[in-house]
């Protein structure tokens, strides 16, 4: 896929344009999408290929888009390991068991991987629809990422029993996310070898923790998820948010692109993580505000981009269901419209 914008840009390679994608673009603002959700949950369009491969390809019908992201939900690998997650309207997923003691590490199922292959099916499909030239991305929870999720319950603003069973029960934390990151490699190893051509790791929550205790408990297992995927010929982005403090240890995971979300100017954040890609950071809020105001907006970051071989343009987090899918198409045209030289 050498002529893929997105690919080229991943390797730092030049390209005609700024590639862009953006995270959750298939989703909750799109109308299709909704008239879909009538009539099927989410774990029902994550389940049947077809239906997730359908609502992969919504929005490329819709606009120019460099890149697809399978639809999918990052806690599919927990249904793996016969873990039940439902999905409560307006509260967003829920655990039914919350993992709180430490011997329950131990006793964790060896993972059913038929939760996992609609996904790398769901792959197959949209390959075969897509263009050559428009990148197909896979992804999965990192492991720290699904370590909370399964911890807290569901979502969380302080993460308290997260790192309270990270600090008492090191040897289990250590056990669990050796577990979650021998599945997350697993379920990634599926993606690509359906034709998945690069693949995210969301670390939603890292920026809940302080550095060091980033560094020290949860890089290492972030790292060889990204050396295992590498290994098999494709790059890897890793996108966390709240780590705008911290940036250059996210980028010793080693992937070829970081994503970095709106709280950094992309300039500095580039700084930060050295000679790799980047991507991102529009506040998806832009996309509420009037155009000129996005124009504004866009332009700054392509701007601070500064022409520079391997910016991926995307949102700092994912698309808002509030926005309007006409909105969305006016930021893809003026990425493409703006895309700058070093020399503008």
């Amino acid at each position: 896929m050498v002529d893929s914008r997105f690919l080229r840009a991943c390797c730092r390679q030049p390209t005609d344009k700024t590639p862009v994608w953006l995270m959750r673009q298939a989703g909750r603002y799109l109308p299709e999408y909704r008239a879909l959700r009538e009539r099927y949950s989410l774990l029902d369009l994550c389940r049947h290929p077809e239906l997730a491969a359908e609502v992969t390809l919504q929005p490329l019908r819709r606009f120019p888009l460099d890149a697809a992201i399978v639809f999918a939900d990052i806690l599919l690998p927990l249904l793996a390991l016969g873990i039940e997650v439902t999905f409560v309207a307006g509260d967003g997923p829920v655990i039914g068991q919350p993992l709180r003691d430490p011997i329950t590490v131990s006793r964790l199922p060896d993972p059913d991987e038929t939760e996992l292959v609609p996904v790398a099916e769901a792959i197959r499909i949209v390959r075969q629809e897509l263009p050559p030239e428009i990148a197909l991305i896979g992804f999965a929870g990192a492991p720290f990422t699904l370590a909370s999720y399964l911890i807290e319950g569901g979502s969380s603003r302080q993460f308290l029993e997260t790192k309270r069973f990270l600090l008492r029960y090191r040897t289990e934390w250590e056990l669990l996310l050796q577990q979650l990151t021998d599945l997350t490699i697993r379920y990634l190893r599926l993606q690509v070898v359906a034709g998945a051509d690069a693949v995210q790791l969301f670390d939603s929550w890292a920026g809940a923790l302080a550095p060091a205790l980033y560094r020290e408990a949860v890089l290492p297992w972030t790292q060889r998820v990204v050396r295992e995927i590498q290994s098999l010929g494709v790059p890897v982005i890793v996108f966390s948010t709240g780590t705008a403090g911290f940036l250059d240890v996210v980028a010793a995971t080693g992937a070829e692109v970081i994503g970095v979300d709106w709280r950094i100017e992309l300039d500095w954040a580039w700084q930060l993580i050295g000679n790799r890609a980047i991507q991102g950071n529009l506040d998806p809020v832009w996309l509420l505000a009037p155009r000129s105001d996005l124009n504004r907006a866009v332009q700054d970051i392509l701007r601070r981009a500064g022409g520079r071989p391997g910016h991926i343009f995307n949102l700092g987090h994912g698309v808002l269901p509030e926005t309007s899918p006409d909105q969305v198409a006016y930021l893809v045209e003026l990425v493409h419209e703006w895309s700058f030289s070093p020399q503008d």
